[in-house]
């Protein structure tokens, strides 16, 4: 574990912006920034990042934190990892004292795997750049492909030699267990850099191939692809890293963390499909490019790019693979609400040759001149195929209003219909139709499916959610835990209300009846004299713990809770400080005395309330049974409450505070 002197100097350090834009396309609203959440789909972006606060919110899945929380959460690791991280990140040197047996395993899995990683990264760049093997065939492989030397080092480019295993050997001489650098399938512990034979023997996986260090978004290597150079009878042209508790290969896209921050300043990104069709693009000047690895695109790395971008620019071979491979990839960008273009380079070329042979400025206009959007694109080539055959017609325009039909924006659908409509001569009408019919059918299943759901949940109110939100960024999907408190009665709301002034201006002083105390002292006092209880356990523990150190030196209470060790406390207390009043004047923190009572005497008056609801019950109740003695004492009860409650509405007269 961290001491906690550690831990505070990096709260201090570090800026929740500057955190969150290594990871997610920001941009300036007002005094917050704002972008596409990283932890849930969305198109648009409700993903908040507050300086001032120095907290992260988002308005549609609930996630909310602060910069540790961020880096625990998107790099699926442990408290101490995330120190660790921002520690590195901000120069300050981490102390750690000792952890439980469970979160050491677990952090030692995760760190011996990226230890290997990097070590292994780091071998393979010596075995190119000093050795005479590596020189002469690694080395003179990318120089002969047209790489600059600056350009190799930049994406850490290594060789894995034909012979004798040394990478295996070197690992083994370094004292690295094997569970970590072989691969377990079942379990997926260890990154799989070497292999074991039947007869126990190991070897390299990689040997006698060029390697492509993939990356994650923050730059951790956390696999490889090792092309062969030497044609091989049953030998695959590429290797790839197994997937592993770190690493998924349908999670990660080829060259997102050298190419994230072009993407977000040209608000574009070019996709194409192999390592070197990726570095012969950035090496002419063009940068906002990634590769999808030579997979088949996934939504998981459509969504990474999303956090940058949503205009993409997809470049594909001119064949007939290229074009279907092209074809398989629009309607999944279409549904995430992307702004797709296609290009089809001439037959013969791909990113990687024509890059080589001409500049930036070359490529750029060519793409400028030959891209065109999805409509054209896939018109014009099942056109082709379909030629007068009327059956074959017929499902070329299902295939494309299939494909319009998923689009988000209607306005955008309409612009594709009215498209379609004038290039394969078919009534806008028809059109229309079908693509209304389409989309009534999908949201249809999509309403089955939510009742579904509905009724397999358990019955009863629900007030404090826990929300589980599929993280697709990390090596495999995870789970993260998104608490929000959702208030539903009139009291829940008068006490969250006055529990966020607690929270966000607690340690304030106020002077209430000629005496001064502090906002936090004279509302938990209050509700405590008044016998008002909190309507969720964790709202009892937030005023204990204000109780137990408002009077710590320099106690502040928005940031002791921000930061509270109990993540809980810390979830909830983020979710008041991201909430606002909406107050009638605009001097609203020099009011907060005013509003501390106004919000006193609504609480009491939503209980006075209560109460005689309940009263007016009994006397039905008691009517009913002829319960005269019970009738009597209710009545007796039932003025005072009542003058009570009209001497409180006085004193509010018609002020109403909404959160």
């Amino acid at each position: 574990m961290i001491p906690k002197e550690t831990i505070d100097r990096i709260f201090a350090a570090a800026k929740i912006e500057e955190v969150v834009s290594d990871y997610v396309s920001l941009k300036k609203r007002g005094a917050n920034l704002i972008g596409l959440c990283p932890f849930h789909h969305e198109k648009t972006g409700s993903f908040t990042v507050s300086p001032s606060k120095g907290i992260y919110k988002c308005f549609g899945c609930g996630a909310s934190g602060h910069a540790l929380k961020f880096i625990m959460e998107i790099e699926q690791c442990t408290f101490v990892e995330a120190v660790k991280q921002l520690g590195k990140k901000y120069h300050i040197e981490v102390e750690e004292r000792e952890m439980t047996a469970e979160e050491q395993q677990r952090q030692d899995n995760r760190e011996s795997m990226f230890v290997v990683n990097d070590f292994a990264n780091k071998w393979f760049q010596e075995q190119l750049w000093e050795t005479t093997e590596g020189q002469a065939v690694g080395l003179g492989y990318f120089r002969e492909r047209g790489l600059r030397d600056d350009i190799i080092r930049k994406f850490q480019l290594g060789y894995s030699p034909e012979k004798g295993n040394p990478l295996a050997k070197a690992l083994k001489a370094k004292g690295f267990k094997e569970e970590f650098i072989l691969n377990d399938v079942n379990t997926q512990i260890g990154v799989g850099v070497v292999g074991k034979s039947e007869d126990g023997r190991l070897y390299d996986r990689f040997r006698d191939r060029v390697i492509f260090p993939i990356f994650t978004v923050s730059g951790k290597p956390v696999a490889f692809a090792g092309r062969i150079l030497k044609k091989k009878e049953n030998v695959g042209k590429y290797v790839n890293s197994p997937d592993s508790i770190i690493y998924s290969k349908t999670n990660e896209l080829y060259g997102l963390f050298q190419a994230k921050q072009a993407i977000s300043r040209a608000d574009m990104c070019y996709l194409v499909e192999g390592q070197m069709d990726m570095i012969s693009m950035y090496q002419s000047g063009i940068e906002n490019v990634v590769a999808s690895g030579g997979t088949a695109l996934t939504k998981p790395q459509i969504r990474l790019i999303q956090r940058f971008t949503s205009n993409i620019t997809v470049l594909y071979d001119g064949d007939a693979a290229g074009i279907h491979a092209a074809l398989r990839g629009i309607d999944m960008f279409l549904e995430e609400g992307f702004n797709v273009n296609v290009v089809l380079l001439p037959d013969g070329e791909d990113p990687d040759s024509y890059a080589q042979s001409h500049d930036s400025t070359e490529f750029i206009r060519y793409i400028e001149e030959n891209k065109t959007d999805f409509i054209r694109f896939k018109s014009a080539l099942l056109s082709k195929d379909a030629g007068d055959n009327p059956q074959k017609r017929a499902a070329l325009i299902k295939d494309i209003t299939a494909s319009i039909a998923i689009i988000p924006d209607i306005i955008t659908r309409q612009v594709y219909i009215k498209d379609c409509s004038e290039r394969l001569h078919m009534s806008e009408q028809v059109l229309t139709t079908e693509v209304v019919k389409l989309r009534r059918k999908k949201m249809e299943e999509r309403r089955k499916q939510e009742e579904n759901h509905e009724q397999s949940e358990e019955s009863g109110e629900t007030r404090i959610e826990i929300e589980e939100t599929k993280v697709e960024v990390a090596a495999k999907p995870v789970h993260v835990q998104h608490v929000q408190i959702k208030p539903e009665t009139q009291l829940e709301k008068n006490y969250y209300n006055l529990l966020q002034l607690v929270v966000r201006y607690g340690e304030r002083p106020i002077e209430v009846n000629g005496v001064v105390s502090t906002i936090g002292n004279v509302i938990i006092y209050t509700l405590e004299q008044d016998e008002i209880k909190p309507p969720y356990e964790v709202f009892q523990q937030i005023m204990d713990e204000f109780k137990r150190h408002c009077k710590d030196e320099g106690f502040k209470a928005e940031q002791f809770y921000k930061f509270h060790h109990d993540p809980l406390i810390s979830a909830i207390a983020i979710d008041m400080i991201a909430e606002r009043y909406q107050f009638a004047s605009s001097d609203f923190e020099e009011r907060l005395g005013e509003l501390v009572t106004q919000l006193l005497f609504e609480i009491k008056l939503t209980v006075i309330n209560m109460q005689i609801a309940e009263l007016e019950q009994g006397l039905k109740e008691a009517q009913a049974n002829n319960d005269i003695d019970r009738q009597l004492q209710i009545l007796a009860h039932q003025p005072e409450l009542i003058q009570a409650r009209n001497e409180i509405c006085k004193i509010l007269g018609n002020r109403v505070i909404n959160l």
